[in-house]
């Protein structure tokens, strides 16, 4: 399930042309781990030309050891990984109190119904499927922003 706001096609209905308003994304500071320097690049290069910060990461202990410095708005995190996989990275970040409620999606080229109900049980709050495009990468990222924005004003501010 993806949701999308911020995406609107150019005539306000479904099956225009797609954009994005990045506008919204100004600041946002996503964290991408992924053993795969391609996949990271992408998404660094996706991400900043949306106006978000990017903090990148090669594998699981590389996030955990950049993620009390960054503390990102939104974590990317890809499945199979050497040392520390995916799922253990996520449920690490979903362990710590600091961390609980940033939204961690899953990065996996792997589309399988137990995939992503392992993901679930981990905490992660989105599976997206790679390759994925710039759109749905951006729509994924907006959702998970938006919604810990909402979170924290709710919530005075807080993390």
């Amino acid at each position: 399930m993806y949701r999308t706001p911020g995406l609107r096609s150019s005539d306000g209905r479904i099956g225009g042309s797609w954009q994005m308003d990045t506008a919204e994304l100004a600041g946002t500071k996503v964290m991408v781990i992924d053993d795969s320097n391609t996949i990271r690049r992408s998404a660094e290069i996706f991400l900043r030309q949306a106006g978000c910060t990017v903090i990148l990461a090669e594998d699981g202990f590389d996030a955990l050891a950049k993620i009390a410095d960054h503390q990102p708005d939104v974590v990317l995190v890809d499945i199979m990984m050497p040392r520390l996989d995916g799922y253990q990275t996520c449920a690490l970040i979903k362990k710590n109190v600091r961390f609980a409620s940033t939204p961690v999606v899953m990065l996996s080229s792997r589309d399988g119904l137990f995939d992503r109900a392992r993901g679930r049980m981990v905490g992660s709050d989105e599976y997206l499927t790679k390759p994925f495009t710039r759109e749905s990468l951006i729509a994924s990222v907006a959702a998970h922003a938006a919604a810990r924005a909402g979170a924290r004003a709710a919530n005075g501010g807080g993390n």
